[in-house]
């Protein structure tokens, strides 16, 4: 990889250029008088900068953005509160694994941890990003600024993508530069071990009754696992992340199902299970341990997950992609005819069922290549299991961290990735409050997204969540404002469908129109309550 310049240019910008020989396209932020020098080179570079209006929301447009592009992502933040504003953000992608970049500025060198009371000190800036970054680093002069971006790209590459941090004090920033940066070539991804792989190959082939288990690390595997899916002939199951990695329409295709108890039952009673790229945590199944009574096969490229709470009879580090051509390489190349088995049935409760019905009309609104993006809201946490794709990356859920405000701004960032492709940001009438200023981000650069807003006038799940403890309703019925008004004001069309069997119609209107829209989905109008 090539790129570098040999005449005198300032810090902030020499590490820009590096950015752009590390094709970097994008950059997301707020711009602050310790960030100067950065925008500074942004000014004379070929990489786009979208202004966000809040550093939360430019975190989640960056995380939005890896997801659609493939890629890593760059959110640029001032010292400070910049760095705490955007952390809510940085801490969702470290969950679920996105790549990002955390480009911050630091007070002068001579004035760290002094506690001298400077604009916008913090005593330890990189303490505060250490628990929510894989690489934390601070470039005290010129010179370390290469490195540390080689060792960040290459994480980004050969192992779990995370954010990671770099910092740049300003007085560092200002400094002058000569000599040409370069950007370095990323290390490989780990490949499976061979004995590993015959061990893993021996027991799917002698199973029984395997199943598969599919999470986010196993998005760039789908060709891979799909042949390895048909050649085991076995169901598969998949985490809120890895879903579509196995179409969902498929008839062994048990969907992303894995936190109901009817399928936790039906995996118990599997002999051998394949989890690739998955952790197999608490927010995969929403119980603390799986009861996995057979063997365990883990193939995952975080060698960490192997002496968790699900310990595997055979462990594959590795990269998910190389993983499963190893077994698929290993394995007999004529599929194994199995029994047909029934898959286990999902069980719906009334208010699924109502949700059923809008995440129909959804599905059937929206080409099959739309990205959904979620927030943490009663009508997605249905989706998750409800709304079907049959390509990963189409219903992107902020399941790890599980934060609200997550859609809108990750919405954009897909968009600005990949502009083509029908985007749908589905949020709830609490969290959508948290990022709205974000709508101005929409409409100033003529994102067509489309928000759709579940309105059930409350914070649903917990207000429902104390009602099955027996505690009074408290601080879960706030009042809302005029959602339709309050879009209009930044400039979105606004719908409102009065009835269930209107809002298919009406989504597909906003598709179609190109240009941001709120579709207000009230559930008294809906539903009658």
């Amino acid at each position: 990889m090539t790129g570098g310049s040999t005449r005198p240019r300032r810090c902030g910008q020499a590490l820009i250029e590096l950015l752009e020989a590390y094709g970097i396209e994008v950059v997301f932020g707020i711009p602050g008088v310790h960030t100067l020098e950065y925008f500074r080179g942004l000014a004379r570079s070929s990489i786009h900068t979208v202004l966000a209006r809040h550093e939360q929301g430019a975190a989640f447009m960056a995380d939005g953005y890896a997801r659609a592009a493939g890629r890593p992502a760059v959110c640029c933040v001032i010292t400070g509160p910049g760095l705490t504003n955007a952390a809510t953000g940085v801490a969702q992608s470290y969950s679920d694994s996105v790549p990002m970049l955390l480009l911050a500025s630091v007070n002068e060198t001579g004035s760290l941890g002094r506690g001298w009371g400077q604009l916008h000190e913090s005593v330890d800036q990189l303490a505060v990003a250490r628990g929510i970054t894989t690489n934390a680093s601070c470039a005290y002069r010129p010179a370390d600024i290469p490195a540390i971006l080689a060792a960040t790209f290459s994480s980004f590459g050969s192992s779990r993508p995370r954010p990671a941090i770099v910092q740049v004090p300003i007085d560092v920033l200002e400094q002058e530069v000569v000599e040409p940066w370069k950007a370095s070539r990323v290390s490989a991804r780990p490949a499976a071990d061979p004995d590993a792989t015959r061990r893993a190959a021996r027991l799917l082939s002698a199973a029984e009754r395997p199943a598969l288990v599919v999470g986010g690390g196993a998005v760039g595997a789908t060709e891979e696992l799909r042949e390895l899916q048909r050649r085991l002939g076995c169901p598969a199951v998949s985490t809120a992340a890895g879903k579509g990695v196995i179409p969902e329409r498929d008839p062994l295709s048990v969907g992303a199902t894995l936190n109901r108890a009817e399928v936790q039952r039906w995996l118990a009673d599997r002999d051998v299970v394949l989890a690739v790229g998955t952790e197999l945590s608490e927010t995969d199944s929403w119980t603390a341990r799986l009861d996995l009574r057979g063997d365990l096969i883990r193939v995952d490229i975080d060698e960490t997950r192997f002496g968790d709470r699900h310990p595997s009879a055979v462990a594959l580090h590795c990269d998910a992609r190389l993983g499963a051509r190893a077994l698929l390489d290993a394995l007999p190349e004529t599929a194994s005819v199995r029994g047909g088995e029934e898959l286990p049935a999902i069980g719906l409760t009334d208010a699924e069922r109502r949700h059923q019905l809008v995440l129909g009309a959804l599905r059937r609104a929206l080409p099959e290549d739309a990205r959904v993006y979620a927030d943490m809201t009663q009508l997605a946490y249905s989706g998750v299991f409800l709304f079907e794709v049959d390509r990963p990356g189409r219903f992107l859920y902020p399941a790890g961290y599980g934060t609200l405000g997550y859609a809108l701004p990750a919405a954009l960032g897909g968009l600005v990735a990949d502009p083509a492709t029908p985007t749908v940001a589905l949020v709830g009438d609490a969290g959508l409050l948290y990022t709205v200023q974000e709508m101005a981000t929409a409409v100033e650069l003529e994102l067509p997204v489309v928000v759709c807003l579940w309105n059930n006038h409350a914070l649903g799940e917990i207000r429902d969540d104390m009602l099955e403890r027996g505690i009074p309703p408290i601080a879960v019925e706030p009042r809302n404002p005029d959602y339709a008004r309050l879009a209009a004001s930044f400039g979105f069309a606004v719908k409102r469908p009065a009835e269930a069997q209107a809002v298919g119609d009406e989504v597909a209107a906003a598709v179609a129109a190109r240009k941001p829209t709120l579709v207000e989905l009230d559930q008294r109008l809906l539903f009658g309550h």
